[in-house]
């Protein structure tokens, strides 16, 4: 008896429904009867697309049956963060106040995965407004559990999707980063995760009416798959790049770069900025590193990374400042307690002024040249998504030290947001019985170069997921 469907990899399903292996209708179906098993324990999965993603299956098999060629992800399901427009669907950011706010078009990382021939299963769960913590918690539709224990976070806030491709609800989830968000849920479900470089793939983040939000939305925000493999999320990256009439940012780069000589060097700090690292992630970084060393890659310990305390000043006083305008309102729309996040960080950090934003300026331009300068030397950059195992749910939110807690465990993928390159979370097995995972980081629009590496590690220490969702109880 064969394995079900839904427990293949994205690109083994888009090349059976190719060859006719299996039909796409088969495909979606076997999808959600897995969502239907697994949904309710997770909750990750908050709006199912059932009929049309069916319909969507179908157009697919008519197609193959009529001899036309089929897209790199043809009948593959997808999972669609709630901040990211489907068609016909509300998106709702996970607030009460936008439960009915139906998207006109996809938007276009979900319009790229759709003319690869991919499906939208359904929308997934994340914090109000993104706004309201690290954990996967929304007004409209609670908590999201993760799968690995449910005592802990999945995190987020992309934690919807990374909690539906760990337990085979769907082989690729559709997220966004701009400090982790993708990354973070990755590490802590034991997924791959790809943050790109700023303008790699088009986007549009405008959440209601034509303006388009102040420079920090537009440069920190990138859309990133999740996937359980290496090589789904290197499909899923060729399939997202490139450029769209909506967004003047993105790029034609070319999806990789020039080789490059002799080994490529691989710096590795495991502590960045020296503020402490659990011994378990201290331990994923070391068996990444040697797994690289294996595979032929120049390993380098060196002592930091430039500039981090100040990069995580920067980022927070240019963040604040440019929300701090629209947060009595946006406070309202948070729902009870989902305030506390964003309000410790506006009391501890003032808004900028005039003049002082525009020297915040000047200093972001001059730690990404520092970056630049720093990844000339060593073309990628290993070291932790988060510096510890997955937290307690809402930890950030509880008090001024658990925020501060969360903020330092993300604090590599905040500055990399900032700094605009990419990074590939990849796990490197398990600890005390729960995932453990790093980010590979490279310079800008060399996501082939973390893509090669990130496999060089998965090829070695293996892949963690599908996982069935396990009960409350001792971890080991």
């Amino acid at each position: 008896m064969r394995d079900p469907l839904w427990k293949m990899s994205a690109t083994e399903q888009a090349e059976a429904v190719r060859t006719a292996g299996i039909s796409a209708v088969e495909l979606i179906d076997s999808h959600l009867e897995r969502i239907a098993e697994v949904n309710p324990r997770v909750n990750a999965v908050t709006r199912l697309m059932a009929e049309r993603a069916r319909a969507d299956a179908a157009r697919t098999d008519r197609r193959r049956a009529a001899g036309e060629e089929l897209g790199p992800l043809a009948g593959v399901p997808f999972t669609v963060k709630e901040s990211t427009p489907v068609e016909g669907v509300p998106t709702t950011f996970g607030a009460e106040r936008f439960r009915d706010l139906v998207a006109r078009a996809d938007a276009p990382p979900v319009a790229r995965l759709r003319a690869a021939g991919a499906v939208p299963i359904g929308h997934s769960n994340m914090p109000t407004l993104i706004l309201a913590g690290m954990h996967t918690r929304s007004e409209l539709f609670g908590d999201t559990v993760n799968p690995w224990h449910p005592g802990l976070t999945p995190g987020g806030s992309s934690g919807g999707d990374a909690v539906a491709v760990a337990t085979g609800m769907a082989p690729l989830g559709l997220g966004n980063d701009s400090g982790g968000s993708v990354r973070v849920p990755a590490q802590f479900c034991g997924v791959a995760g790809l943050k790109p470089s700023t303008g790699r793939f088009p986007a549009d983040h405008r959440v209601l009416g034509p303006d388009d939000p102040g420079p920090a939305s537009q440069m920190l925000v990138t859309d990133g798959p999740l996937a359980r493999s290496v090589a789904d999320l290197r499909l899923a990256y060729e399939v997202l790049a490139g450029t769209d009439p909506r967004d003047p940012r993105a790029v034609p780069v070319p999806l990789r770069g020039e080789p490059l000589p002799g080994p490529v060097r691989v710096a590795v700090v495991a502590d960045p900025g020296g503020h402490g690292v659990h011994p378990a992630v201290r331990g994923a970084v070391r068996a990444a590193a040697d797994a690289l060393r294996d595979a032929g890659y120049e390993v380098c310990e060196v002592e930091d990374v430039p500039r981090i305390d100040e990069a995580l000043d920067a980022y927070g006083r240019i963040t604040v400042t440019e929300f701090a305008p629209t947060w009595p309102v946006v406070r309202k729309l948070l729902g009870d307690g989902g305030d506390r996040y964003i309000a410790m960080a506006m009391e501890r950090t003032p808004p900028a002024s005039a003049d002082e934003f525009m020297k915040l300026m000047g200093t972001w331009m001059g730690i990404r040249r520092s970056w630049a300068e720093f990844l000339d030397a060593y073309p990628l950059l290993l070291g932790p998504s988060f510096t510890e195992p997955p937290v307690e749910p809402g930890l950030e939110s509880r008090d001024g030290a658990g925020r501060d807690r969360v903020a330092s465990g993300m604090r590599l993928c905040t500055v990399t947001s900032f700094v605009g390159v990419p990074a590939v979370a990849v796990p490197t097995g398990l600890a005390d019985g729960l995932p453990c995972g790093v980010q590979i980081v490279g310079r800008a629009f060399r996501e082939d170069l973390c893509l090669d590496a990130a496999l060089a590690v998965e090829d070695r220490l293996g892949v963690l997921t599908p996982v069935d969702p396990r009960p409350a109880g001792p971890t080991g």
